[in-house]
């Protein structure tokens, strides 16, 4: 059995009198979908500001390949593996796609940024593996068509797909998807639950927040679920689904 990629011990977050996030536990596996859900205002956001180091944490720990990230902020977690979209869509409007992906992808190169200035021979092969990573990370969420669009130009779904390629383009271990169906239609989150699903197969884990439960069903292996900033249940699709005190804070009779 492998050991956990990211173990989350007994986090807490304060704003003020105001607890947030109070003793959160779970862990992810390598190649992992967990799912993150709960009501409005249960402590998700939060959750995922304080694992991907937006936010520090007030007590308790957050271990990422083997090693305490609780003093790393989120621009010193990215390199070693762990990283992150945004409910909004946080991109340059005057890039264009493929170069939105290549900007996002700077944490990877492995030249010197003088090589790069002085065009030497290593800098141009760096500089050729990566626009060939861009244009493969852009077939494989399927904005190859678009590459030279302006990132302002291209619909909102594609946008948010966007920020899944331009978060693979840092070669991650562990991605955070925040709320990456927002605005889709039904086919649309078909195909995002097959790129969930193909990111898994490269072997890179998952936590997924989102509200829509039929995608956080069909893609996740276990699903932690929040309530007043507490984890009220975790287990897997077919438990949460059964479970009681889910169904009364979240799910509804319905489910």
């Amino acid at each position: 059995m492998s050991e956990p990629l990211l173990v989350i011990d007994g986090i807490d977050k304060n704003f003020g009198g105001v607890q947030a996030v109070k003793g959160l536990s779970f862990s992810i596996k390598p190649a992992e979908v967990i799912g993150l859900i709960g009501p409005n205002g249960s402590g998700k956001s939060t959750s995922v500001n304080l694992i991907s180091g937006t936010l520090p944490v007030s007590a308790g720990s957050i271990q990422f390949a083997g090693r305490s990230v609780n003093a790393l902020n989120i621009s010193e977690r990215v390199p070693l593996g762990l990283t992150r979209t945004f409910q909004t869509t946080a991109l340059f409007a005057e890039c264009t796609v493929l170069e939105q992906v290549l900007t996002a992808g700077h944490t990877s190169f492995v030249t010197a940024p003088w090589a790069a200035v002085l065009r030497t021979k290593a800098a141009r092969e760096e500089e050729a593996r990566q626009r060939a990573k861009a244009h493969e990370l852009l077939q494989f969420v399927g904005l190859a068509d678009v590459a030279d669009q302006l990132t302002s130009a291209i619909s909102s779904a594609q946008q948010r797909l966007l920020m899944i390629a331009s978060a693979l383009a840092s070669d991650p271990k562990l991605v955070l998807l925040d709320e990456p169906a927002a605005g889709m239609v039904a086919k649309e989150r078909k195909e995002l639950s097959r790129l969930i699903m193909g990111i898994r197969d490269r072997g890179i884990a998952v936590l997924v927040i989102e509200h829509h439960m039929g995608l956080i069903m069909e893609v996740c292996e276990r699903i932690v679920v929040l309530n007043f900033g507490q984890k009220i249940a975790e287990g897997t699709p077919a438990e949460i689904r059964a479970n009681p005190a889910v169904i009364d804070a979240y799910l509804g009779g319905a489910h």
